[in-house]
């Protein structure tokens, strides 16, 4: 046994998650004439690299095209978009980052959504497909987007690690400890 050759483990290389926000379905489903080709170039481009995953909040966002629940489950199909719940610490992330917001002078008055959708996507280390990279790339600056180039209003689909803002902008700064991963500065 001493002498017996050792099985090496070789390291299975794993597929990115990529969490889809519900921009980039409503395009597609509402044939958006700026954005549709977009979505959909990029909704497969991420279907073909990996595993797509919506939540609670991205299938509500969805849902308001449609008059029924089976047209809805045609259009977002459990085969392939892994339903997730919301994490725990996705709505503390959520919370941090709309407190940012209103310290930037936010108006709203609760959470949006774009906060759930991100901190979701941070606290698993998923990557996030979405067409309004913006707000995502203030609030969760490390969180490695899927989104168009700036300059180019149609868009071309790339992954970026996002553009570090202002230390007084990004999320990690409003908290204590920035402990969950895709928030902290040091991610």
């Amino acid at each position: 046994m001493a002498n017996e050759p050792r099985a090496r483990l070789t390291p299975v290389a794993t597929r990115p998650v990529t969490f889809v926000d519900s921009n980039v379905i409503l395009d597609i489903v509402t044939e958006d004439p700026a954005w549709a080709e977009w979505s959909a170039d990029a909704l497969a481009q991420a279907r073909d690299d990996g595993q797509l995953v919506i939540n609670p909040i991205v299938y509500a966002e969805v849902s308001t095209g449609f008059g029924r629940i089976e047209d809805l489950d045609d259009a977002v199909p459990a085969d392939d978009f892994q339903r997730e719940t919301l994490p725990y610490e996705a709505g503390f992330i959520a919370g941090k980052a709309f407190l940012a917001y209103r310290r930037r002078g936010g108006q709203k008055r609760s959470p949006l959504p774009d906060f759930y959708i991100g901190a979701h996507a941070a606290v698993r280390g998923y990557r996030l497909l979405t067409r309004d990279a913006a707000r995502y790339r203030t609030c969760f600056p490390t969180l490695t987007l899927i989104a168009p180039e700036p300059e180019h209003p149609s868009g071309v689909h790339h992954d970026e690690r996002s553009d570090q803002p202002d230390q007084s902008m990004r999320l990690g700064a409003t908290m204590e400890s920035s402990e969950v991963p895709g928030t902290g500065p040091n991610d």
